[in-house]
């Protein structure tokens, strides 16, 4: 293995697995498979049972609960963080959520708390977790979260998360450029739809998914193990000049859709 894709001895955290087909959850296994150590989070008690023999799967040294509404979870996840490892090398982001009434329907109609809501699980919590990762990245780093084209461009029963992502991917930019002389990097990935259970709150998913895979050049859908070997490459020093950036991992569909 080289030196520039390996990440043994790298410690990271990984934020957001929900079950076995969430996009977190590949971009874990593959960074285990790198030699990564990881920290792995759960959203609740509820999620705990799905979460946990994945955790245990990755060999997750950390397995902490983490709901980014509730208030100090965080500041306890990056506590634990600091007094097991002493520092962090890397951290993906991959939660989103909007309320179900907002995300159903027109933009101009979504509601001002939904809104809100949607944009500090989905966008404002990745500053959340880049603040409290900079102390620790005191040799530098690499900071990841997931986005989707629907920030980029109009897609349609996308709705209220289109604005929501557009801001995520712009706070990747003013994240980079305020963090880069520490040597930490900021950057999304932005894969095609996805059947993961966040995406299946997305009305007429289906027709999303099949779409995608006929207009993409390479006409077909991408896996969480596609996102995971980005992730694993975003997270090594094979991508230490790379930062501020989308990297699309959808088939070839940003360059039609």
């Amino acid at each position: 293995m080289s030196d520039t894709f390996s990440l043994k001895g790298k410690k990271g955290l990984v934020v957001g697995i929900a079950n076995d087909q969430s996009i977190a959850y590949g971009c874990a296994k593959a960074m285990r498979e790198q030699g990564a150590e990881l920290a792995v989070t759960y959203l609740n008690e509820k999620a705990e049972k799905w979460v946990r023999p994945l955790a245990e799967d990755l060999g997750a040294e950390l397995f902490l609960p983490l709901d980014v509404a509730v208030e100090g979870q965080l500041e306890s996840v990056f506590a634990q963080i600091e007094k097991t490892w002493g520092r962090l090398d890397f951290a993906l982001h991959s939660i989103a959520f909007a309320p179900k009434d907002d995300l159903h329907g027109r933009v101009v109609d979504c509601s001002s708390a939904g809104f809100t809501t949607a944009m500090d699980i989905s966008c404002h919590s990745f500053i959340r977790l880049a603040k409290l990762a900079e102390p620790l990245m005191d040799q530098g780093g690499s900071l990841m979260t997931v986005s989707y084209y629907g920030g980029r461009k109009v897609v349609e029963h996308y709705n209220m998360m289109g604005p929501v992502k557009a801001a995520l991917e712009m706070t990747v930019k003013y994240m980079a450029s305020e963090l880069g002389q520490k040597g930490i990097r900021v950057n999304a990935i932005s894969p095609g739809p996805l059947k993961t259970r966040a995406a299946s709150g997305i009305d007429h998913f289906d027709e999303l998914l099949e779409s995608a895979a006929a207009r993409a050049p390479q006409h077909q859908l991408v896996g969480i193990e596609d996102c995971g070997s980005v992730a694993a490459f975003l997270a090594g020093e094979g991508s230490k000049t790379i930062t501020g950036t989308t990297l699309f991992v959808d088939a070839g569909y940003h360059i039609v859709g």
